[in-house]
């Protein structure tokens, strides 16, 4: 049987990372104005819906209750780094699509899950239990319960948002032939997020768990219709 030792050699695999970053360079810079205002606009736009909504709730709050992986997860005041770092995340998977279509369908597709979620809080709106925490002891998380009050909790738009963006970046990285480490840190940040709200206290199990579904499903129906991310060039593997 033939070898061919150059496919396996160390300059072979660094010429592939190579190539990757490279494919990444290229993406980033396809449309790169349209994606950032066209991302500001659309995170200015969502927060002025959702601080309405949680600001003028059409009926009085329902307590999402705690269950059993509630008393797993402890109160982390250290997680509120990893809890803020969404609005980073959520901003990966526009900032490496490389097609305009897939761009503008992806903003719909979002844009869709947002409202339905924001439509759960009009007809359903809910909170988070209270928790016997003396938030004068962390200032930086007061300040936010101060601002988001613990309402708008179920489903977790938070959760949702980024188990929608961990899809189309797994999507993404496959079609840009991704070294392994891509997928796992991918997975993992979108993991780390969703244990982040329940660590800062910020939603429930059962918050998280209706978030994830909710992502999930307009994942699934928003790949099935948008298949390639950029140019055919960058689709190294099958979607």
């Amino acid at each position: 049987m033939t070898t061919h030792p150059k496919a396996h050699s160390p300059a072979a695999s660094a010429t592939h990372t190579s190539g990757w970053w490279g494919r990444i360079g290229q993406r980033i810079r396809f449309h790169a104005l349209l994606k950032g205002v066209g991302t500001a606009t659309f995170m200015l736009i969502f927060f002025h819906a959702y601080f309405v909504l949680l600001e003028f709730p059409q009926k009085a709050p329902i307590t999402v209750p705690e269950i059993w992986l509630d008393k797993w997860i402890h109160f982390t005041p250290a997680a509120f780094p990893v809890y803020l770092s969404l609005w980073v995340y959520v901003s990966l998977p526009q900032a490496l699509l490389g097609d305009l279509r897939a761009l503008i369908w992806f903003g719909v597709w979002i844009g869709a899950l947002c409202l339905v979620g924001l439509g759960v809080f009009w007809f359903w709106p809910t909170r988070t239990p209270a928790f016997n925490i003396d938030w004068g002891q962390f200032p930086v998380l007061s300040e936010l319960k101060r601002i988001d009050t613990s309402g708008n909790a179920f489903p977790s738009l938070h959760v949702a948002s980024a188990m929608f963006s961990a899809c189309w970046l797994h999507r993404i990285l496959r079609q840009l032939a991704s070294p392994a480490w891509a997928y796992l840190a991918n997975w993992l940040h979108c993991l780390a997020i969703a244990w982040s709200t329940m660590a800062t206290l910020q939603h429930v199990a059962l918050d998280v768990f209706s978030g994830a579904a909710l992502g999930l499903v307009f994942a699934a129906a928003s790949l099935a219709h948008i298949r390639n991310t950029g140019p055919a060039a960058d689709s190294r593997a099958a979607p």
